[in-house]
């Protein structure tokens, strides 16, 4: 009974470190979602971009899963090419470095359960203040304040070995074994990672075992490699149901973690020799062994990219080869997968997977919209021959609709801030309305070729007239397209009334010319047909509108 009561203790003592460290994860990304976009801008420029950028953002959001699943998201989505995707992944492993020497510099040099603590209470107070209005900032802070609680429970709970040396006693019989030692207690840390879906807190376990003595120096640093392995787990399962390129980047980033393991292992004890030698005190001392482990796992990460960095074009060519094009490319194969990063959620990450969508969905409703002009003024076999590919366009943007919308649904599940709420409402208007662009536009497009396949005549001074209405419209949807990604300020918003109100007044002016032209005997299938076609191009000014409102609130 004994056992099972402290075991329950351990698992609450994890669980508390766990919230603890989704809350502070999650806090930050809202603190630092317009910087996450400024930075995974700055990746498309190098490899060497990509390793900083991958290195920032794990650094913020504490959790490399998250930030290699939010990368094969970009990939299949053809936001990031894999090039680029590869180096962000080998950042991402330096990035995750940074919680173990959090928890090796202050979990275990003082009494953090003191300073957990007054960390809550200064979180919670800056919650029931409601004129400091920074619940990002107070969510980061109780996080880091349960974070530590957490390890701190652990460590008390955890029993001390040296005091019961039978409770592991088996082990001693796996640690000299040779080469095969170190195989086994890889496979245990890439386990251990899967169980727990973040390497960061998995590392976080094995920096209290080393410390309460459960495991030796370089058991826990065979572990650590294992945990380097485990960590690409989580991509490779987001990657199953996705595209080709996507499914790439997971084997990049497997490939990229095994081969560094595979050579650490030649140069296993040496490399620890060297981590002795840099780290100040002795692994025998229980406060010194977790910098040991620490500094083994950011000079394992480092050396791995900088052996890796060169090679990045091989990479690429080995994974082209394991995962051949994928021919399910029609519309129906679309799908937007949601980033869920083990026990932190990368909200934030989410909502700039979910604008790359719009902008994506923003560039086939114009084309969409385009294609109709095109027709409608020059109906010639060849641009009648491209009907069925803008047919499987309307297919498309329609499952996006549907796929972004529920998309948004899983991001809204999550511990939102008050404007992250605001900015999930908005998008969901704005592919709301593109969807209804698309629909009109493909209306319009059946109305071309109506007027083809009856023979309706048209007099050149009506196709004159919708020229420039088109080319209003076509300026709308080019003005929402070109803001998609940031915020519309209340001066472009009088521009997007503006546009909006010039389209209004031609249709009126328009509509009242042709009712005239009717009471005089003009055609009157010709003139309602015209009629048809104004009242629908004024449909997509007000949607176009619609969509410039909801980008005011998205920030």
């Amino acid at each position: 009974m004994d056992i099972f009561v402290q075991l329950l203790t351990i698992l609450g003592s994890l669980g508390v470190f766990l919230y603890g460290m989704r809350m502070m994860s999650e806090g930050l990304q809202q603190s630092a979602g317009s910087r996450l976009q400024r930075i995974l801008a700055f990746m498309t420029s190098n490899r060497f971009s990509g390793v900083a950028s991958g290195f920032l953002i794990t650094s913020v959001i504490q959790s490399s899963s998250a930030t290699t699943v939010m990368v094969v998201g970009f990939v299949d989505a053809a936001l990031l090419t894999l090039r680029q995707a590869i180096g962000v992944i080998m950042g991402a492993n330096i990035g995750t470095t940074v919680t173990a020497w959090i928890v090796a510099l202050l979990g275990f040099k003082f009494s953090i359960g003191t300073a957990a603590l007054p960390a809550i209470a200064i979180g919670t107070l800056m919650l029931l203040i409601k004129s400091i209005d920074r619940d990002d900032i107070a969510h980061a802070i109780i996080g880091f304040g349960l974070l530590f609680l957490g390890l701190s429970l652990l460590k008390d709970s955890v029993p001390d070995i040296r005091n019961n040396p039978h409770i592991l006693s088996f082990l001693a019989g796996y640690t000299d074994l040779g080469f095969l030692s170190f195989v086994l207690f890889v496979a245990v840390g890439t386990l251990l990672t899967i169980a727990v879906q973040s390497s960061s807190a998995a590392m976080a376990i094995t920096l209290t075992m080393t410390f309460s003595g459960w495991i030796g120096y370089e058991t826990a640093a065979a572990i650590v490699l294992g945990e380097n392995i485990g960590t690409t787990i989580t991509a490779y399962l987001a990657a199953l149901n996705a595209g080709a390129n996507a499914k790439r980047a997971a084997r990049a980033h497997m490939m990229f973690n095994i081969f560094g393991v595979i050579w650490m292992a030649a140069v296993f004890h040496p490399v620890l020799g060297l981590v002795d030698a840099i780290v100040p005190g002795s692994i025998t001392n229980r406060a010194d062994i977790a910098a040991h482990l620490a500094m083994f796992h950011t000079l394992f990460n480092v050396a791995n990219t900088l052996i890796c960095i060169g090679f990045v074009p091989v990479f690429e060519k080995l994974v082209y080869r394991m995962v051949p094009d994928d021919p399910e490319t029609d519309a129906r194969s679309y799908r937007l997968p949601y980033v869920r990063g083990g026990f932190q959620d990368a909200v934030e990450l989410n909502l700039i997977t979910a604008r790359s969508e719009l902008s994506r969905m923003a560039e086939r409703v114009q084309a969409l919209f385009d294609y109709f002009v095109e027709l409608f003024e020059r109906p010639s076999r060849e641009v009648r021959g491209r009907r069925k590919q803008f047919a499987d366009l309307v297919t498309l943007v329609e499952r996006m609709h549907s796929e972004i919308t529920l998309f948004l649904v899983e991001c809204s599940r999550e511990t939102i801030s008050e404007q992250t709420a605001t900015n999930l409402n908005g998008m969901v208007q704005i592919a709301a309305q593109l969807e209804s662009i698309a629909d009109t536009s493909n209306k319009l497009i059946r109305l071309a070729d109506r007027r083809i396949e009856k023979d309706i005549p048209i007099d050149k001074d009506l196709l004159a007239e919708i020229e420039p209405y088109a080319r209003m419209v076509q300026e709308f949807l080019r003005f929402n397209a070109e803001h998609l990604q940031s915020h519309l300020s209340e001066e472009e918003f009088r521009r997007a009334e503006e546009i909006e109100a010039r389209i209004n007044d031609y249709q009126k002016r328009s509509k009242k010319a042709a009712q005239k032209r009717l009471r005089t005997g003009s055609a009157v299938k010709a003139e309602m047909f015209y009629l048809d076609v104004l009242r629908h191009i004024e449909h997509i000014g007000d949607y176009s509108l619609h969509i410039s409102h909801a980008l005011t609130a998205v920030r």
